[in-house]
């Protein structure tokens, strides 16, 4: 154990720096990630095909693409189109931290979507029919009773959304974010201890999974308590 005190206090902080960085990712990309999630299952469940097409194009390419090769693209891609390097958006697409954030909030936005259709779906007919027999209009349908009752349908996908985003973030290292996976790639390649160090990260994310688990958890109890009313 006293072997091990020096490189906590050495590595420490770079790990707790890399954990908030990690948890940013995660936090805003998944916010972000929900907010275009529903316009693109809106999209994606419209029966216009100028709507559908690009919408269905779009969570086809993220999804059936893996999110390195996207990291890569946006990072390293979007400098060699000069309308962008002279655009006002480069001096925020250069920065590494951007183009991460970018790409996953689009990355989660793909899949969300379909999590989000999938919900809108399952939604039972007859609480749409009675919003429309009480005069709500199609906005208001889908404001008040559709996405809210969806929003509790999809809420067990989604936290293995959100779960599966964490771990995903851990690729923003290869772009020279000092994040979780960065913080244990350098303390590793600095003390020749892989195991340990990479350990140490594993047993932070499990931390972190527990916590998104948990707090999807409380979500649940709240917007599906009527479940529990009803038995």
């Amino acid at each position: 154990m006293d072997t091990y005190l020096p490189l906590i206090g050495l590595y420490g902080p770079r790990y707790l720096y890399g954990t908030w960085l990690t948890i940013q990712l995660v936090t805003i990309s998944a916010l972000l990630g929900l907010v275009l999630a529903i316009p693109v299952a809106l999209c994606r469940i419209s029966d216009n095909p100028f709507i559908k097409g690009p919408a269905t194009a779009y969570s086809l390419f993220f999804r059936g693409t893996p999110l390195l090769v996207q990291i890569f693209l946006i990072y390293f891609g979007l400098g060699q189109f000069p309308f962008i390097r002279h655009s006002f958006l480069w001096p925020f697409l250069r920065e590494a931290y951007v183009c991460a954030l970018l790409t996953f909030v689009l990355n989660t936005a793909a899949y969300s979507g379909e999590i989000v259709r999938g919900g809108i779906l399952a939604v039972p007919r007859g609480e749409v029919e009675a919003a429309r027999a009480c005069g709500m209009s199609l906005f208001t349908t889908y404001r008040k009773v559709i996405l809210p009752r969806a929003w509790s349908i999809i809420l067990p996908a989604y936290s293995n959304e959100v779960i599966i985003l964490l771990k995903g973030t851990s690729l923003a290292s290869t772009i020279t974010l000092m994040d979780l996976m960065g913080a244990a790639q350098y303390a590793a390649s600095q003390t020749y201890m892989p195991i340990q160090m990479f350990a140490a990260a594993g047993v932070i994310y499990y931390l972190l999974t527990l916590v998104i688990t948990n707090v999807f958890k409380l979500l649940e109890r709240r917007y599906n308590r009527y479940i529990r009313l009803a038995r």
